[in-house]
């Protein structure tokens, strides 16, 4: 019932999403992971199946303009959606581990200050 919703919203079915991924991004029309309608390139999949040999029904959110859209894309155009959703996993896990290593390093910075500064009682542990 949700994804009927989603594709009336949309009012983007894969040859209109195609023609206005061509008019938006040019060379990347067949890109899943760029948004038609506002480029963004955060586009994800919430939906996907076997359709036809070699194709696959996809349906797409876009988390920046909350387009959304749904078609059947051929194999060669998913491969580069899947490595496209790849590289974005590598990106994020990146920035957590250098988010997770800033945050250390600040709580370390404070526990030796404390320290220095006789801050640290033995009943603290």
């Amino acid at each position: 019932m949700a994804e009927k919703h989603a594709r009336a919203e949309s009012g983007l079915g894969p040859e209109a999403f195609e023609a206005a991924s061509r008019n938006r991004v040019g060379r990347r029309a067949h890109e899943l992971h760029v948004c038609p309608t506002c480029s963004s390139e955060l586009v994800y999949p919430v939906g996907w199946s076997p359709a036809r040999h070699r194709q696959w029904n996809v349906a797409l959110r876009c988390p920046d303009c909350e387009w959304h859209g749904d078609g059947v894309f051929a194999q060669e155009v998913v491969d580069r959606f899947d490595t496209a959703l790849d590289l974005g996993t590598e990106q994020l896990l990146d920035d957590l581990a250098l988010l997770a290593r800033a945050n250390m390093e600040e709580q370390i910075e404070r526990f030796a200050t404390a320290l220095q500064a006789d801050q640290i009682l033995p009943e603290d542990f």
